[in-house]
């Protein structure tokens, strides 16, 4: 819902270090990768119940999204690493819950499932949208840095990491915030959802 007015304070903390990382020759590709594996490591963290690893996992795995999306603004976009990037977070996304509901399946399995159906609803539109207007040759105004068409909604990025950092400090509240999330991307892909059909009509 905010990442677009985010952009610009996200560019400039994260300008120096990717600055730093582009002069040594590390690529975009290779932030990606390490991030999605510092990510999974949150997975076992979480079903085992180590919230403090877990927040500091997944809190790098943000901060390394970012960072390979600034070193590649320097080096120079691929469309490798605009693809690696959008595949790998909706993989992250899907298993953060799945953690909680191996920590502990009776309260939090239905909440988990029903959240990942979610994200699956709202990337999936996302996806679909991309694909279309990547056809059409429509670029998205707000986000004309992005690798792919990138199209906003209730929920964007931003209100995802809240929600996950939000989970590892209050693991008990994992049910509630699981299916109060889920009902907001419900909407946004329903809103999404419109939006194509208005675009593409």
């Amino acid at each position: 819902m905010i990442d677009a007015r985010l952009q610009p304070l996200q560019r400039a903390v994260l300008q120096p270090p990717a600055a730093l990382l582009a002069a040594r020759g590390v690529s975009a590709d290779a932030i990606s990768i390490v991030g999605f594996v510092i990510g999974l490591l949150a997975i076992p963290a979480l079903a085992f119940g180590w919230w403090t690893a877990a927040f500091v996992l997944i809190a790098a795995n943000r901060i390394m999204d970012g960072l390979d999306g600034a070193v590649a603004r320097i080096n120079g976009p691929t469309d490798r690493g605009a693809f690696l990037d959008i595949a790998l977070d909706f993989v992250f996304y899907a298993l953060v819950p799945l953690g909680f509901a191996l920590h502990d399946p009776a309260a939090n399995a239905l909440p988990a499932a029903v959240l990942i159906a979610a994200f699956v609803g709202t990337g999936s539109s996302f996806l679909a949208f991309a694909a279309i207007a990547a056809k059409r040759g429509d670029r998205a105004t707000r986000f004309r840095t992005k690798g792919i068409y990138y199209l906003g909604g209730l929920t964007e990025g931003f209100e995802t990491i809240v929600l996950f950092l939000a989970i590892c400090l209050f693991p008990a509240s994992f049910p509630t915030l699981a299916w109060i999330f889920a009902a907001a991307c419900g909407v946004t892909t329903i809103l999404r959802w419109h939006q194509g059909w208005t675009a593409f009509r």
